[in-house]
């Protein structure tokens, strides 16, 4: 699935949607994605973070191969600054609802908002906040149990009290909650409790739901399943939990919700780490079939995952012959505002740099798997650092860029730029590549050369220079283009490639 975090869909309306295997994976990363059916068209919406534009969509005509069409906001909405987590696609009364988490600008706190269209995909318009709750509302899911619509998120955790996920009936316009909200589990354990799933099946209700620490290297997460009577619960755990957790591939497993397959099959789509790149490639979608032996047992989990795979088919090469930039360009919204256009096949990269930001403008994707490389060309000169970077955040950023008639091998780590080794241009207005290798040893190398010329490596000392500082907590680190200078200077790019290599 696609590059986030990643990635669980929610289901909307579970039985309107299908599933295939996909050998168990699927072909884009999505981080936290819910996923809905328009027609033949899948569309998903996923978590961006602090990466912009917010809650990227992609588009499917089979659930194995995606390709993003766009996102629900270009910028943030006016009550959110950070953390935009946990979207969830609703389709309900000929509308397409979107109901996801961000911080409050006034307080930080994590609240969750609706913007609604009458495009699977585009035109959303923002309603502000739904669901303010103590220190924290994350992690909405609506479910339709007999006609009466219910939301669901997860609460408390910050206040010093134990997690719970709460309900409440919500209005039939989807805009606004119902009434008080009620407990339906309560994490009385001090485990986690999140990520929550539900569907009804037979005389119960089953709630799939999340525990342990979900992000990051030192991740645990796993899947369990509670079931009850009624929607409000109380719930009882089954005795077998966990159900989904690591095996020889993955890990931390979690995060899911359901889609049935035409011929009435469930299958609960997911997220995990790749065991072999963990953060730097961030969360990847996983496929199980949920099992039911007979009427009211508790199911069971398929493993569908693979072994992961590492096709050229991922590679990305721009076009910067179109008049509209790829919409897979990502940014840090927090530290930069990037301007970039394309014109007579170039991109040309400016905008404005927070003071404290060092690194400069990234203009990135996020990769897929690790041991790749990524290529440009700048071809205008000025006092601007131009090139190629790979950054986890303002703090976190490494790259190799040209600045009037040097090449400069440069990192950013906590807040302080370094310079680990520069060349000298002869003619520093003749085009100049640059090209840098990630492996999966977790270091990178930097090489540049004008036209023909053999590539020339600027080397960081006698060895490899090790990038293991650069993921962000659950953030996977991300390759791209990169400016820093004044507002009056540009970079312009005449090629962008990032190309995958063989195992």
């Amino acid at each position: 699935m696609p590059t986030f975090y990643c990635c669980y869909p929610i289901y909307s309306n579970y039985t309107n949607l299908t599933c295939t295997r996909n050998k168990g994976r699927c072909s884009r990363r999505f981080c936290r994605p819910s996923i809905i059916r328009k027609g033949n068209e899948y569309y998903s919406v996923g978590t961006s973070s602090e990466w912009a534009p917010h809650f990227p969509i992609f588009k499917s005509t089979n659930l194995k191969t995606w390709k993003q069409t766009g996102y629900v906001f270009k910028q943030a909405p006016e009550w959110a600054n950070a953390s935009f987590w946990a979207p969830e696609y609703y389709y309900h009364n000929k509308t397409y609802f979107i109901y996801y988490t961000a911080r409050r600008k006034k307080d930080g706190v994590s609240c969750i908002g609706v913007a609604t269209s009458k495009y699977p995909d585009k035109d959303f318009k923002d309603h502000g906040i739904i669901i303010e709750h103590g220190k924290e509302a994350i992690d909405a899911f609506v479910f339709n149990d007999k006609g009466q619509l219910y939301i669901t998120w997860k609460a408390y955790g910050l206040d010093g009290r134990p997690i719970e996920i709460l309900g409440s009936k919500l209005s039939n316009n989807g805009l606004s909650l119902i009434g008080d909200s009620f407990t339906m589990m309560k994490d009385d354990k001090g485990i986690g409790l999140e990520g929550q799933s539900i569907l009804k099946k037979d005389d119960y209700y089953y709630m799939f739901y999340s525990v342990g620490n979900c992000c990051g290297s030192k991740c645990d997460y796993n899947v369990r399943v509670a079931r009850a009577k009624t929607f409000q619960g109380p719930y009882e755990n089954h005795t077998k939990n966990p159900l989904l957790f690591e095996n020889e591939w993955w890990k931390c497993s979690g995060h899911g919700t359901f889609v049935n397959s035409p011929d009435g099959k469930p299958y609960y789509i997911y997220h995990a780490y790749n065991k072999a790149s963990n953060v730097f490639t961030g969360r990847q979608g996983m496929l199980a079939e949920l099992i039911w032996t007979r009427k009211n047992e508790w199911p069971e989990f398929k493993e569908l995952s693979p072994e992961p795979n590492q096709p050229s088919a991922n590679n990305f090469k721009a076009n910067f012959t179109t008049k509209t930039p790829a919409v897979d360009w990502q940014w840090d919204f927090r530290n930069s505002t990037p301007k970039f256009i394309q014109k007579t096949g170039f991109l040309h990269l400016s905008g404005t740099i927070k003071k404290e930001n060092n690194a400069g403008i990234a203009l990135t994707l996020r990769p897929k798997f690790l041991n790749y490389e990524m290529l440009t060309t700048v071809v205008n000169n000025n006092n601007a650092l131009k090139g190629l970077v790979l950054y986890g955040d303002a703090n976190a950023a490494a790259g190799i860029g040209v600045k009037a008639n040097q090449v400069h091998f440069w990192t950013v780590k906590d807040n302080k730029l370094t310079i680990l080794n520069t060349a000298t241009i002869n003619n520093s207005n003749s085009p100049l590549q640059l090209k840098m290798i990630v492996k999966s040893d977790l270091t990178c190398h930097v090489y540049w050369r004008q036209k023909s010329t053999a590539w020339k490596e600027l080397s960081a000392g006698d060895n490899a220079y090790s990038i293991d500082f650069l993921p962000q907590w659950d953030r996977s680190p991300r390759g791209g283009l990169n400016f820093k200078g004044n507002s009056t200077e540009e970079a312009q790019f005449s090629s962008f490639e990032l190309n995958y290599f063989n195992k």
